[in-house]
């Protein structure tokens, strides 16, 4: 079975559906899934530094009592599924497309699941800047990419018009809010679900194949994201 998991890497929620979509998985040990990494950016305006964290989030949400409610409520569901978020720790918030792309770059050693997973950790949990090219490239060491790769692609242009195309297919088939996740190209589902939930939708999609519903072919005249609670579109409301 195809799973396409549509995110951003600074999105906690995203972290957060990770989390429950492998808690899912594992409820139906069976099955035999591929993951996919699709690139959504929360913030596609930001410029490439990235910008101070706090007073991005006071503009947006407009005072800092609310943001404080805000990740609160996230740090406590975050708990539930073993993430230590540690918002306080985080200075910037970072324009992720360059953290898009170095997934992009892992997926061809096998390595994308792994990149993903340290991305979020490094940013909310160790408070990390995963705009930051030097900060990417120290990951990408971590997990055994050649440094002498890594650099000078994240350096250029590589795959950026696909991260771009990406995200905006992501928007053309309605889908306005991460994390989502695609079952077999024909079931969506929004929004950080519980593992039962995502454990269903699995089943759904299997039972639609063996019916003789083609798998993967997810069309861009796709209405809307069945929504859950748990979705950041760009407010990180709870």
């Amino acid at each position: 079975m195809q799973i396409q998991v549509i995110f951003d890497p600074g999105c906690p929620w995203c972290y957060i559906g990770k989390r429950q979509l492998e808690r899912a998985i594992a409820l139906r040990p069976a099955e035999r899934i591929e993951l996919y990494w699709w690139p959504f950016l929360l913030n596609p305006d930001l410029p490439s530094e990235g910008i101070e964290r706090t007073t991005h989030l006071i503009r947006k949400f407009g005072s800092e009592a609310r943001v404080s409610r805000v990740h609160a409520a996230i740090a406590d569901v975050g708990q539930s599924v073993e993430i230590d978020f540690d918002f306080e720790n985080i200075r910037r918030t970072p324009n992720t497309v360059n953290a898009h792309r170095l997934v992009r770059l892992a997926s061809l050693n096998g390595r994308a699941e792994l990149m993903v997973e340290a991305l979020f950790f490094h940013h909310f949990v160790r408070g990390r800047d995963i705009g930051d090219l030097r900060v990417l490239v120290t990951i990408a060491s971590e997990l055994g990419l050649d440094p002498r790769t890594v650099r000078p692609y994240l350096a250029g242009e590589g795959d950026l018009s696909v991260i771009y195309a990406e995200n905006a297919r992501a928007h053309r088939l309605g889908i306005n809010g991460v994390p989502a996740f695609v079952f077999n190209g024909n079931f969506v589902t929004c929004g950080a679900q519980e593992p039962v939930v995502l454990a269903r939708m699995m089943d759904v999609a299997r039972e639609a194949e063996l019916c003789g519903w083609p798998s993967a072919q997810l069309s861009d005249d796709l209405d809307s994201c069945v929504e859950g609670r748990g979705i950041d579109d760009g407010t990180l409301r709870p």
